[in-house]
């Protein structure tokens, strides 16, 4: 057994030798994000070791690191096993800070029909019935005290909101990361993590616990005791509903991908392990295809996509792209993977959405930029908002080539104020976003792929329909990352055809509403 101290967080531990420093902080319950689940590929679970436990470790994946961190002593945690006594000095800034998450939906009106519903009786008892049938009974008169709470479970980030079940009125929204999404980023990555039991559990475990201090977080800002909670509505694509109501998700990623549940269907309070009332149940709205889940069905629902008298195309753009064409209320979906980028991950100097994350990038005739970043504070990296706009005006202005290639410092054609910001790292041409924030060629292949995957996926639903885009009369950008976003960058990257151009709407976070 070999000894792994933490010095910054004052914790130490006996690992066989062999174990990886990630696996030894996991042990200890010490954050270090490794959101391509350990693969070695995302460079995010960097920690600084000391200079004499350097030759007590065996590294793997260095060309995550640049030749400045080698020197400092930087490793990447999931890929540097011990050998012998290891110091770890630092843990990699970027963790445990406030997220900008959209809280909110689309609004619209229906008649309150509950399915939870309360009846006083003379003998001074409430009965409790869902869908007609008795759950339960309590003492006193408890009509009035009637909640639930509708999930949305993203893939980075979750939304609880506490909406009172007889008026429909939403009370309080809270939202934090998926705890998840330190283990593994996207959902192919999820699927392989939680395809054994060992990491079902873990998956599960991590999510439930985050839902319960939303839920207690959310309750204790309204007055509302958590008893009087009697459902819960989970929404999020399909690989989502399965890891939060534990099940394993490993058909998913095996052909023909069949999902092991179809939702429509709850799960009793002995099911689950929410912190809410005993008659309690979580309900799992119907799903879609394997990769089109419950998030697409509200948001079917809250744009009323089926009563529509023209065509109008839904994308929720996300780390998983998933959208819908209605054509005159004829509904056709596909989903595909556009993968982290557009949530900051694997990109160079990519984070999430947190103060200092740059999220807005324009250049104006002069070559001059006009940069803003999240909560105005200093620019320490770029956020998925921020990062389709600096490609999206590079690209018009010749920063950046039709085939997505960096132009040389030496071309004239260039303003001198851009083509000072094209410098070089490790030997490769990167662009100075700001000052110590780059933009490298990596990151523009990765920006290429996430739009050419949503890109093929509208694609495929206009040649399914015989429509060309300029016979598509509305567009509905749908989630919490797709509400940041601008029109003019969508379109300057050629995530949406440039005859989209006008038709755009940014509908919010629909999963939820």
């Amino acid at each position: 057994m070999v000894k792994v101290n933490f010095i910054g967080e004052n914790k130490a531990i006996l690992v066989e030798k062999g174990t990886t420093i990630l696996a030894a902080a996991q042990k200890l319950g010490i954050i270090i994000e490794s959101p391509c689940n350990s693969e070695g590929v995302c460079g995010k679970c960097k920690v600084r070791i000391s200079e004499a436990s350097l030759k007590n470790v065996e590294e793997y994946g260095k060309h995550q690191l640049s030749e400045e961190e080698k020197e400092q002593g930087f490793v990447l945690s999931c890929q540097t096993s011990v050998t012998g006594h290891v110091d770890v000095k630092a843990i990699a800034k970027n963790r445990n800070k406030t997220l900008q998450i959209l809280n909110h939906g689309q609004s619209f009106d229906i008649d309150v029909n509950s399915f939870i519903k309360k009846e006083y009786t003379s003998n001074g008892k409430t009965i409790v019935t869902a869908g007609g049938k008795v759950l339960g009974e309590e003492e006193g008169d408890t009509t009035t005290q009637n909640y639930g709470v509708v999930v949305d479970i993203g893939t980075t980030t979750l939304v609880a909101t506490l909406v009172n079940i007889n008026t429909g009125e939403e009370l309080h929204s809270v939202s934090a990361l998926n705890p998840q999404s330190q283990h593994a980023q996207d959902v192919l990555s999820r699927i392989k993590f939680a395809s054994d039991e060992k990491g079902l559990d873990a998956m599960y475990s991590m999510i439930i616990k985050e839902l319960n201090k939303l839920i207690e977080k959310a309750a204790r800002h309204t007055g509302v005791l958590q008893k009087h909670i009697y459902e819960v509505i989970f929404s999020g694509n399909t690989c989502m509903i399965h890891l939060a109501a534990n099940v394993n998700p490993y058909s998913l990623g095996k052909y023909p991908y069949t999902p092991a549940i179809t939702g429509g269907s709850s799960l009793s309070y002995k099911e689950h392990l929410l912190d809410i009332s005993r008659l309690g149940s979580i309900y799992l709205p119907p799903i879609i295809s394997s990769f089109v889940g419950p998030d697409i069905t509200s948001g079917v629902l809250a744009t009323r996509l089926q009563d529509k008298e023209q065509v109008t195309l839904f994308v929720d753009i996300g780390t998983n792209g998933e959208m819908v064409l209605s054509d005159h209320g004829a509904l056709t979906a596909t989903s595909t993977a556009a993968g982290p980028a557009f949530e900051g991950m694997n990109i160079s100097y990519g984070m999430r959405a947190e103060k200092g994350a740059i999220e807005y990038f324009e250049i104006d005739d002069h070559g001059e930029i006009d940069i803003r970043t999240i909560e105005d504070g200093e620019a320490i990296g770029i956020c998925g908002s921020g990062l389709l706009d600096i490609v999206g005006e590079l690209v018009v202005h010749k920063v950046i080539d039709k085939r997505g290639r960096l132009a040389s410092p030496e071309n004239t054609d260039l303003k001198q104020s851009l083509r000072n910001r094209l410098v070089k790292i490790d030997g490769k041409i990167a662009f100075e976003v700001a000052s110590g924030v780059y933009l490298t060629q990596k990151d523009i292949r990765q920006v290429q792929l996430a739009k050419g995957a949503v890109r093929a996926g509208i694609e495929f639903l206009m040649d399914a329909k015989q429509l060309r885009p300029e016979d598509v009369d509305e567009i509905q950008i749908a989630g919490s990352f797709g509400f940041h976003l601008r029109a003019k960058s969508l379109i300057n990257i050629g995530l949406l055809p440039k005859e989209f151009e006008g038709k755009i709407d940014f509908v919010g976070n629909t999963s939820k509403s």
